[in-house]
């Protein structure tokens, strides 16, 4: 199946859940988010489930690990209640960062963790400033926000054989949690000829691609999208670039070198370099130009949520060639009961757990919960799991993030409840 939208003036195919509730928060646990967090949560406490909201539960725990033990944050998504949804935490742009906190309460999710690995730094090109854009693909409310980076241009541990940058975990129309793969397909129609579309709201674009950012992008530079290659995220920046600003169907601007600056409602800026820079320099002033753009799903499945990481256990098994040996603080989810129970777990990050997991311990952690389907997302500083505490509006940080405080990122998964 294909989630397909347009841009330029065309119309959008919309998934959404509007009705929300009020809920009672049933217990206190975790400590205070927004303090510099020290020292570590006491072993062995909150061994039991404790309710966050009615078909949301929470408990913390240690595990034995290669590298020492680690403490677990586990929250339980009971999606066979219609009143329990997942959804996208976002800080209101793609090429934007925000802490878990903050989305969560600016969204009224009663719980989340963080989400997808991001373009955190630049180092490797000097003078060009990171996006803070996630890697994989990002649907909200049923609404495209993006399509998936490059393999070679991502950030994060090495990707388990046979995975790639497409892989998303997202909910579909069933209201069931799945792993998937959603491809971008597309085009750009001007001047009577089709150009293949390379990316949409993307930090990197392929070589030789052409890709589009809409007001959904931010206002970051684009610069960035034409820098690393298909083999080498810290390759040059590209010196064959060309931008081309469409309004409402028709150009009305260009420019050699990627811009920055907010898009405008009705704007789709497209970004070339070399060959789709070249065929971006054919368009004159005021040449109509059509856009069309999809996520094709692997599974055939539409989806009004899903973000981007990579798979780590299927069919209750680790995926082969998972890596042993690196330890860290992790954030993971865990399907179950055929995507009707997710299981977002996030470790903690104080000094006497600091060493972690290694991937294939996560894998096995998921496992051990009954999970079937295992996913990997963004770790270290950014693992964060929040949750609301009893008759509290505001949600707390249940971990201690290892930078001692949040850490902003490009988005999350919040769990709401209505």
């Amino acid at each position: 199946m294909t989630l397909r939208q347009a841009s330029l003036g065309t119309g959008r195919n919309r998934t959404t859940r509007t009705a929300r509730r009020s809920v009672t928060v049933l217990t206190a646990l975790g400590t205070l988010a927004g303090v510099a967090l020290v020292g570590a949560t006491p072993a062995g406490a909150a061994r039991q489930w404790t309710g966050v909201a009615p078909g949301v539960t929470y408990r913390q725990y240690d595990v034995p690990a290669a590298a020492g033990v680690a403490h677990v944050h586990l929250l339980r998504a009971d999606l066979s209640d219609a009143h329990v949804r997942l959804g996208l935490l976002r800080p209101g742009a793609v090429a934007a960062r925000d802490t878990v906190s903050h989305m969560a309460d600016r969204q009224k999710a009663v719980a989340g963790v963080n989400g997808d690995f991001f373009n955190i730094s630049e180092a490797q090109h000097p003078g060009v400033a990171p996006t803070g854009a996630s890697v994989g693909p990002a649907i909200a409310d049923g609404r495209i926000l993006k399509g998936a980076v490059p393999d070679a241009q991502r950030f994060g541990p090495a990707l388990p054989p046979g995975t790639h940058t497409t892989a998303v975990l997202g909910v579909g129309a069933d209201g069931r949690a799945h792993l998937d793969d959603l491809t971008l397909t597309g085009s750009v129609v001007a001047a009577g000829q089709r150009l293949p579309l390379g990316g949409l709201n993307q930090y990197a674009l392929p070589e030789n691609g052409v890709g589009a950012y809409t007001p959904a992008w931010g206002s970051a530079s684009r610069v960035r999208a034409t820098c690393g290659s298909d083999t080498e995220r810290a390759a040059p920046c590209s010196a064959d670039t060309y931008e081309v600003t469409v309004r409402h169907g028709r150009v009305v601007s260009a420019s050699a070198r990627p811009g920055s600056g907010a898009i405008a409602a009705g704007t789709t800026v497209l970004v070339g370099r070399e060959a789709g820079a070249r065929r971006l320099r054919a368009l004159a002033g005021g040449a109509r130009v059509s856009l069309r753009y999809a996520l094709t799903s692997a599974r055939r499945a539409v989806y009004r949520f899903a973000l981007g990481g990579y798979p780590v256990l299927s069919g209750g098994q680790p995926l082969p060639g998972l890596d042993t040996r690196a330890s860290a603080v992790r954030t993971a989810v865990g399907l179950a009961d055929d995507g009707r129970t997710v299981y977002l777990v996030a470790l903690d990050g104080a000094p006497s757990y600091r060493r972690g997991l290694t991937i294939a311990e996560v894998a096995r952690l998921l496992a051990g919960l009954g999970a079937t389907e295992g996913f990997s997302l963004d770790g270290g500083g950014s693992s964060t799991l929040v949750a609301r505490p009893s008759g509290a509006a505001p949600v707390t940080v249940r971990n201690h993030p290892s930078d001692g405080s949040e850490r902003p990122v490009a988005n999350g998964i919040g769990v709401f409840t209505r």
